[in-house]
Formats: structure tokens, C-alpha cells, sequence
């Protein structure tokens, strides 16, 4: 297998959507978005929506989490990635079944009861700061930024308050 070449792995609860679909990807120069997410690999509408906001240079994938860790191995060298996930439990997944990511951004992480808000757009619960403890354990680089001009703040710094 070889190294895929994954511009950016970015932590999102609303997964595609304008800012990741033009801004990101255009920082980014990415030609592909990987979505990695059981319910949405099984969702035509949703995946359809997300589509709707690439420019029409990006092309999508929707893949379980099992699936893109089987797979992106495959990626071709010209394909630019951008990996989109849900949730920190699920980039923990990609990086314990082998996916090669070296840093993550931490993206929309939406408040909700039982949660703790850390900045204006990442609100985190106990199970939340745990995974990003082992994340940040295994060397990976955790970086808070809504949108790609605007200075990240360090997640584990953000994570000694809460």
C-alpha cells in the first residue's frame, strides 16, 4: 500500500458544507474530499447535499471508517485529500487502523448539554477530551481553526481548562 497524500484531516460535525467545500479545499488545493463516516457511506441525500457545495474540480468519496481505512492506501499520488470526519473518536479510529495522519484540525465540534465550550466553535464532553489525550499521545498534532486564515489555537492548551 502505499502513502496516500492527505493534505488535511479535519474534525467537522457538519462534515461538507461552504466553508469546507470552497475554502479548504481551495487553500488546500485538494482535488478530493474523502468523507469518513458510517451513516453517511449508507446516505444518498446527505452525500448529494455535500456534493452540492464542492466546486466541480473536487470530486467526493463517502466511505465507512472500516472502508477508508481498507482503501486510502489505494489513493493515487495525484489525488490532493482532504479526510473529513465527524467526531475525535473517529480520526482516533482512522489513525489506530493505520491511516497516516500527522496533524488534525479541529473544525465544528457543536455545543450540547454535557459539554464544555473551549472556543467559539469546539465544544467537547469527557469521552471528547479522552480521545483527544490519546490523540495527542500518539504524536498527533491538534490544531483548533474554523477556517484557514485565521490563527489555529493548540487543542491541548484549549483542553488544560476544561
Amino acid at each position: 500500500m502505499g502513502t496516500p497524500n492527505i493534505l488535511l484531516t479535519r474534525i467537522d460535525n457538519r462534515l461538507v458544507h461552504g466553508q469546507v467545500g470552497v475554502t479548504w479545499t481551495n487553500t488546500l488545493g485538494a482535488n478530493l474530499v474523502v468523507v469518513a463516516n458510517d451513516e453517511v457511506s449508507q446516505d444518498p441525500v446527505q452525500q448529494s447535499l455535500m456534493e452540492m457545495v464542492l466546486p466541480d474540480t473536487v470530486q467526493a468519496r463517502f466511505f465507512s471508517i472500516e472502508k477508508t481505512i481498507r482503501i486510502i492506501g489505494k489513493a493515487a499520488p495525484h489525488q490532493k485529500i482532504l479526510l473529513v470526519v465527524r467526531t475525535p473518536q473517529d480520526a482516533l479510529k482512522l489513525v489506530k487502523g493505520g491511516v497516516p495522519i500527522k496533524e488534525i484540525n479541529v473544525g465544528n465540534m457543536h455545543f450540547a448539554e454535557g459539554k464544555k465550550q473551549l472556543s467559539a466553535t469546539v465544544s467537547v464532553d469527557k469521552n471528547d477530551i479522552a480521545t483527544f489525550k490519546e490523540l495527542d499521545q500518539l504524536g498527533i498534532k491538534l490544531d483548533v481553526r474554523g477556517i484557514p486564515n485565521e490563527s489555529g489555537k493548540n487543542m491541548m492548551e484549549l483542553l488544560k481548562n476544561a
